[in-house]
C-alpha cells in the first residue's frame, strides 16, 4: 500500500528519533492523524518552541529557560559540591530524591567510540574550568554505571589525577564515584528515588 507523502514524512521523522523504530513511528503518525487538529496545532507550536525558549547553561550546561539556570542561581545550594552528570533527565531524576543539596554539571553525553564521541565532544573541559576557579571540595562522578559511563568517569578521574600535582587549587579536591543502588548497565534517569538516594549516598571516594 501507498502512503500518503504527508503521513510517510512523518514516520520518517519519528524513526530518526533514538528508541523509535518503523513499528512505533507508523503508530504514532496514525495516532496523530486521528487527534483534533487543535491538539496538533498546540503539538506543532511545542516542537517549534522547543529551542527557541530554552538555553543551555554556560556555567553548568543544564537545559533551562534561563541563563544561569536557577540551580546555578540557587544560593541555598553548596557549590563547593558538583555532580558530574551525562545528561539534563539525569538531574531531574536526582533531584526528585530531595537528597542532593549541590551543583551539577552536565557532559552532555559519555565517552563512546563505537558511536565516534570522544572527550572533545563533551563538556569536559569547561569542567576543568570550573575546578581551576577554586572553592570545589568533592567531584561527585555520576554518569551511568554502563561501559561508556565508566569509561567516561574513569577519563576524568585521570585527568584530575594528573592535574592535582601541576594546579594547586584542585590539590585537595575529593573525587568520589556513585555507589551502591544502581545495577550495572543502568541508566540514572530510569532509576527510582530511593536508589538514586543510595546511590548518592553510598558514593566511594576515588583513590
Amino acid at each position: 500500500m501507498k502512503i500518503a507523502r504527508p503521513l510517510r514524512k512523518l514516520i520518517e521523522s519519528f524513526e530518526a528519533l533514538p528508541g523509535i523504530g518503523p513499528k512505533t513511528a507508523s503508530r504514532l503518525a496514525f495516532y496523530l492523524l486521528h487527534v483534533p487538529q487543535s491538539y496538533l496545532d498546540v503539538f506543532a507550536s511545542n516542537l517549534e518552541n522547543l529551542k527557541k525558549q530554552t538555553k543551555t547553561c554556560t556555567i553548568c550546561f543544564n537545559v533551562a529557560e534561563e541563563d544561569p539556570c536557577p540551580i546555578c542561581l540557587d544560593r541555598d545550594r553548596d557549590k563547593s559540591v558538583i555532580c558530574v552528570v551525562e545528561e539534563p533527565l539525569d538531574i531531574l531524576a536526582l533531584e526528585k530524591t530531595g537528597h542532593y543539596q549541590g551543583v551539577y554539571h552536565v557532559l552532555h553525553g559519555a565517552i563512546s567510540p563505537l558511536d565516534n564521541i570522544g572527550p572533545e565532544e563533551l563538556f569536559i573541559k569547561p569542567l576543568f574550568n570550573r575546578l581551576k576557579n577554586g572553592g570545589v571540595k568533592e567531584l561527585i562522578l555520576a554518569t551511568n554505571p554502563n561501559m561508556a559511563g565508566e569509561a567516561t568517569a574513569m577519563y576524568i578521574a585521570n585527568l584530575i589525577r594528573k592535574s592535582k600535582g601541576r594546579e594547586l587549587k584542585i590539590k585537595s579536591l575529593k573525587l568520589t564515584r556513585i555507589g551502591l543502588g544502581l545495577p550495572t548497565g543502568a541508566d540514572l534517569e530510569y532509576a527510582d528515588e530511593v536508589t538514586l538516594t543510595r546511590a548518592i549516598e553510598g558514593r566511594r571516594e576515588l583513590d
